[in-house]
């Protein structure tokens, strides 16, 4: 993780990839998940944030509960790291 990235910057990136939160993916597959979008949005977050809010205007009806998910997922992937180092 970047140490300039947010728990807010990395849910956007996670949010626009294709991991779901019905697969109950394991940490490592959601920073595999973050880098691999990362590298595909050039390496800046901030181009993320135009699908994130692509997403929301196509599909409002599931927009709140993905974010949340994304949230709570980078939110527990990254205490994990820290919490093992």
């Amino acid at each position: 993780m970047s140490a300039t990235m947010s728990v807010s910057d990395l849910a956007k990136v996670l949010f626009v990839t294709e991991l779901q939160a019905s697969e109950n993916p394991s940490a490592d597959r959601i920073r595999a998940a973050i880098e691999c979008r990362l590298r595909a949005c050039g390496g800046n977050h901030a181009d993320c944030t135009v699908y994130v809010a692509q997403e929301a205007g196509d599909h409002p009806e599931t927009y709140a509960t993905r974010m949340r998910w994304a949230l709570d997922a980078v939110a527990r992937t990254y205490s994990l790291v820290t919490a093992a180092a």
